[in-house]
């Protein structure tokens, strides 16, 4: 909230949340039911004048475009601006994550980025494994110190370092390395911010 007010001030940033959407997509049971639910957020942001929403979470990002549509306003991914950075950064792209869920659909959205830019990236991917428990679990030392391992080791093979997660910015501030490390947050309000001024 804090960036929107900055990079937005004229607007009047509102939250709609469900925080049950990350584990109900692990659910066999649960995730057919985060599209509708997804909706009826976006549908209640309208309702209460919103121009535009932003999807801040990597893993429901596919469902922007077509509940965009449904509802008639724009539904922008915070994380579709940072694909497009990591795409001209180089045809070398490592792509790290905390949960899988967040991994297949950041890697995902690279590749339609780039296949609108002609481009053919060479993509790999890697889970962190104990970060997300570390941090859900209060422990943001640790989950910085084990993306930051992961940093460290796959900017060795890349042009590019894309953290899936905004979670995950403060281990970007603590790597050391030679190649970009991109979050979503900043280039994801930025291209909000252009989308209301059009």
């Amino acid at each position: 909230m804090a960036l929107a007010g900055e990079l937005l001030p004229g607007a009047t940033p509102v939250n709609y949340l469900d925080d049950k959407i990350v584990a109900d997509l692990r659910d066999p049971e649960l995730s057919g039911s985060v599209e509708g639910r997804l909706e009826n957020l976006v549908r209640a942001a309208k309702d209460g004048g919103a121009e535009a929403v932003m999807l801040t979470c990597s893993s429901i990002s596919p469902l922007a475009a077509p509940i965009s549509e449904r509802v008639g306003i724009p539904v922008l991914r915070i994380d579709e601006a940072m694909a497009d950075i990591a795409v001209a950064a180089g045809p070398r792209i490592a792509v790290i994550a905390t949960l899988a869920t967040t991994c297949e659909p950041t890697t995902a959205l690279i590749r339609e980025r780039a296949e609108l830019a002609g481009e053919d990236p060479r993509i790999t991917s890697e889970v962190v494994d104990g970060a997300f428990a570390a941090v859900a679990g209060g422990d943001r030392e640790t989950h910085d110190r084990l993306v930051v391992a992961a940093i460290e080791r796959l900017a060795a093979d890349a042009d590019v370092i894309v953290l899936a997660q905004a979670s995950m910015a403060s281990a970007a501030e603590a790597a050391s390395v030679d190649v970009p490390v991109l979050t979503s947050l900043r280039p994801g309000i930025e291209r909000l911010k252009e989308k209301l001024a059009a």
